[in-house]
């Protein structure tokens, strides 16, 4: 059988921490930014782990 690809998408936008959970960057922070506080866009800067729902189906998608 051949061996399962990893979705190329999801290995740009996800990585695994140390203990095995998902990393991921918060939305909202590309464009349209002059009507965002500054509170705002300084909580968007910081990582943030993929909810525990999500986790099993992030980890299928980068082969970890």
């Amino acid at each position: 059988m051949p061996k399962m690809k990893s979705n190329s998408g999801a290995k740009k936008r996800f990585k695994l921490t140390g203990t095995g959970r998902v990393k991921r960057k918060k939305a909202f922070a590309s464009h349209i930014l002059t009507k965002k506080s500054p509170k705002t866009k300084r909580g968007l800067r910081k990582s943030t782990l993929v909810n525990a729902a999500d986790e099993k189906r992030a980890k299928r998608m980068i082969g970890g």
